[in-house]
């Protein structure tokens, strides 16, 4: 006898930076400026874009790596400081707020950055009231995305299981970390840093729709769980 699945065991799961709030072309400006203050000769804007979405420690790890230079624990520190700075004031992204009162499934939040920063952010918005505690961030699990650590984290956090999780994402590194955790993926494009090539990034990172306005995501969701729930009777 197939398993069958209810609405009530079923979850949303955002990411924060680039979903909730367009904070990532804000994060994105604040790292090349702080690395172009360092390196005036380095051309760092190309190198350091494809990995948004990491941890800002590995960014700036692989961006130096990249370019052949070096930064200090200090630098590392002060430059993570300043784009969490930035980042805190960034707005919601247009529409988050009328999408997620729309959709009456559990919504949880699944975060790279430190879980201060993401209380800081939902609250200063607004936002916290549809996650309430619900909230699991990479300082929390061993390994951040792309690893599926947050997301597995997220759903035993929640009661459920990963198939039983749509995720939204922004970014290929976190695309990778739910798809991994096995969850269905939508890609969302619509922040201040979304380009084409994006658009395909998602996909291949295992987004199964991309989409760039968030009055889309309730239908999405909808359409999401009729397929779920129709393909466990």
């Amino acid at each position: 006898m197939s398993h069958v699945v209810t609405a009530s065991s079923l979850a949303l799961i955002c990411d924060c930076d680039g979903v909730l709030v367009d904070s990532e072309a804000v994060a994105a400006a604040m790292l090349v400026r702080e690395l172009e203050a360092r390196w005036p000769d380095a051309d760092v804007e190309p190198v350091l874009l494809p990995m948004l979405g990491l941890r800002i420690e590995r960014v700036l790890e692989g961006t130096a790596a990249q370019l052949g230079k070096t930064l200090a624990a200090a630098d590392v520190e002060a430059i993570r400081s300043a784009v969490e700075a930035a980042a805190m004031q960034a707005p919601m992204v247009a529409g988050i707020e009328e999408a997620l009162s729309q959709i009456e499934l559990t919504k949880a939040c699944a975060s790279n950055s430190y879980r201060s920063y993401v209380e800081n952010v939902l609250a200063r918005t607004g936002l916290a009231r549809f996650f309430g505690e619900r909230v699991f961030c990479a300082d929390t699990v061993a390994q951040p995305k792309p690893a599926p650590d947050v997301y597995l984290a997220a759903a035993r956090g929640l009661g459920t299981t990963p198939e039983n999780c749509l995720a939204v994402e922004d970014s290929v590194t976190g695309t990778t970390a739910a798809s991994a955790a096995g969850m269905t993926v939508l890609g969302f494009i619509g922040g201040g840093h979304a380009s084409a090539a994006q658009i395909d990034a998602l996909r291949a990172a295992g987004a199964q729709h991309v989409f760039d306005d968030m009055q889309l995501l309730p239908a999405l969701t909808a359409s999401w769980v009729q397929r779920v729930t129709v393909g466990s009777h």
